[in-house]
């Protein structure tokens, strides 16, 4: 890997569309590569992907397309053997994925077969102008802290990005990229897994990982029934419903709207914390929202110490006079 040469970006593509984390690293790769003095390369990997290619390419990265992957054998082993095989030929300097469910699976496997550094869920990309070192920022102590990590002189460098750390590239026809196509062949043998089924998650209004505002309720709520309130009032928002462990351990909402350190993690520009203790396994999955508000009738809950605006209030007494002050606010 000594003649690494330029700033490689794995990116994602569902339902033939270029997803909205990937344009997030094309505008980090393209600050990168232009203080490193070395080409953006993006690698998609999957099939029937021209379209999506030629999207990727008028973002202004040259693309790396393998597409002859079906979806039925998307498998991270598959990526993990792609992806390796990518890199071993086109020896990159620096690997950035998603911290994504794909991100999250494949970035260390790949760093295990290269035999490369790698640094999960940053939130921060600096070139050290001097050394021309990586310095990569990332959350540390369930987010009660930001780390500044110093790459060492082994390459390739391996990062994965957490979603809303950047805002998306836009096209721009005056740095249209090239489109490379690749065959690469893995022994499909050697795979320990094998997808037997597809089920698609039914997503109601917006992504959490992309949603710009998040009403996110506690074991405070009480209740299947009071997520009503909080559900209508991200709706009023524009955002999306999350939760933290116990709702979710209570059966009382969907295990796939939880927030923290083993669900999603969420960086959005406003994030409404109700009924919310602030155990530190629930702000590793927040911690790197821009603003905090709590609602919480507890005066000594942990929240309180993490948000950058409180209320102490019973929430079925603080939201409904919120709500129609947005409602009015609004018309």
């Amino acid at each position: 890997m000594e003649d690494s040469q330029d700033v490689l970006i794995c990116g994602e593509a569902i339902d033939g569309k270029i997803t909205t984390i990937t344009k997030e690293l094309v505008n980090i790769g393209r600050e990168l590569s232009e203080n490193l003095n070395q080409p953006l390369r993006l690698l998609l990997i999957g099939q029937s992907l021209q379209g999506v290619a030629a999207e990727a390419a008028s973002l202004g990265s040259d693309v790396y397309l393998v597409d002859d992957v079906p979806f039925a054998e998307s498998v991270p082993e598959r990526y993990v053997a792609i992806t390796a095989e990518v890199c071993q030929k086109a020896t990159p300097s620096v690997i950035i994925f998603g911290q994504t469910d794909m991100g999250r699976e494949v970035a260390p496997r790949v760093a295990a077969r290269l035999k490369a550094d790698v640094c999960m869920d940053c939130v921060d990309l600096a070139v050290e102008p001097e050394t021309s070192s990586l310095l990569l920022t990332k959350p540390v102590y369930g987010g009660n802290a930001m780390a500044v990590w110093v790459s060492s002189e082994h390459k390739p460098q391996i990062i994965t990005i957490r979603p809303r750390t950047a805002s998306p590239a836009e096209p721009d026809s005056s740095r249209k990229g090239e489109i490379i196509p690749l065959t690469i062949k893995v022994d499909s043998s050697v795979f320990k897994s094998k997808l037997q089924e597809s089920v698609r998650e039914e997503v109601r209004g917006v992504k959490l990982e992309e949603a710009k505002v998040v009403v996110s309720g506690g074991g405070g709520i009480g209740g299947k029934e009071g997520f009503e309130l909080l559900e209508g009032l991200a709706q009023i928002l524009g955002g999306a419903l999350g939760i933290s462990r116990v709702p979710c351990d209570e059966g009382w909402m969907p295990s796939n709207l939880e927030i923290g350190q083993t669900g999603h993690v969420v960086s959005p520009d406003l994030y409404i914390a109700i009924g919310i203790s602030g155990a530190p396994q629930h702000l590793a999955g927040c911690s790197g929202s821009k603003c905090i508000v709590a609602i919480n009738k507890n005066p000594e809950a942990h929240i309180f110490k993490e948000a950058d605006f409180g209320i102490i209030e019973d929430y079925r007494q603080a939201l409904p006079p919120f709500i129609e002050k947005i409602k009015t606010l609004k018309s």
